[in-house]
């Protein structure tokens, strides 16, 4: 058997979940579970694209900044 808690939520966090359910009979700790799965999902989505965008940075900035295209500037 699960272990259970019990947890207090403003009225106005109780509201949007209720606005939340996919369906009538969701339970919040269905509804919960799958919004936190989600954050976690998210939140590994962006620091990969984070990560991306640091790598990305040093290679840019070295095909931008060379003597080659300094010298167009100029013409």
């Amino acid at each position: 058997m699960t272990e259970v808690t019990t947890i207090q939520l403003d009225k106005k966090i109780i509201e949007k979940l209720k606005k939340a359910k996919e369906y009538p009979r969701q339970t919040y700790n269905e509804l919960v579970d799958k919004a936190v799965s989600v954050f976690i999902a998210v939140k590994k989505k962006n620091s990969y694209d984070e990560f991306l965008h640091k790598i990305q940075q040093y290679k840019m900035k070295e095909l931008w900044d060379n003597k080659e295209d300094e010298a167009w500037e100029s013409v």
